[in-house]
């Protein structure tokens, strides 16, 4: 999994109407999404999520979310978040989480087919810092993605050998 091509976009119009309306967001300055095929990887959405972020977030996810964001996360272990983040919609085939800070509001949408899988970020600025932040901090998001993905379907493929767990 760890070479499995990652396709990616940057842009309102390169993510597509789609993943546009499913955003809890009524204008967005920042959109992508990266997209991996996984061919007979079997995982809801929110078990891709879990995948990727896990249920709390890391020192380092704290750091950029908490501390460089300022993002106000959901503290500890929930059903009703991921890693800290609102699990604010869901469909079918994707989930929609959320987290909002003084200057601006995220919301990563995970979409799973049984052929693919994307994470999407859209974000709203409310402040200047919050552009301006997120310009620096986006180089590193892009960057970052492709090696989320590959490992949250490698998780998932684990859970497909039996281990019965998502991440385990």
């Amino acid at each position: 999994m760890s070479t499995m091509p990652v396709d990616g976009v940057l842009g309102l119009a390169a993510v597509g109407p789609t993943v546009l309306s499913r955003a809890g967001l009524e204008r967005i300055g920042y959109a992508d999404v990266f997209t991996m095929r996984v061919p007979g990887a079997a995982a809801t959405p929110e078990q891709w999520a879990r995948a990727m972020f896990g249920d709390v977030p890391t020192v380092g996810e704290q750091f950029i979310w908490q501390g460089l964001l300022q993002l106000r996360l959901v503290p500890g272990r929930s059903g009703s978040a991921v890693a800290g983040w609102q699990i604010a919609a869901r469909g079918e085939d994707w989930i929609r989480l959320e987290a909002r800070s003084w200057d601006m509001a995220v919301n990563l949408i995970v979409r799973a087919t049984p052929s693919e899988v994307s994470l999407a970020t859209l974000i709203r600025y409310d402040r200047l810092p919050a552009s301006q932040v997120w310009t620096v901090l986006s180089a590193v998001h892009r960057r970052l993605a492709p090696g989320l993905l590959r490992a949250a379907a490698a998780a998932v493929v684990r859970v497909d050998r039996g281990s019965g767990q998502v991440g385990s």
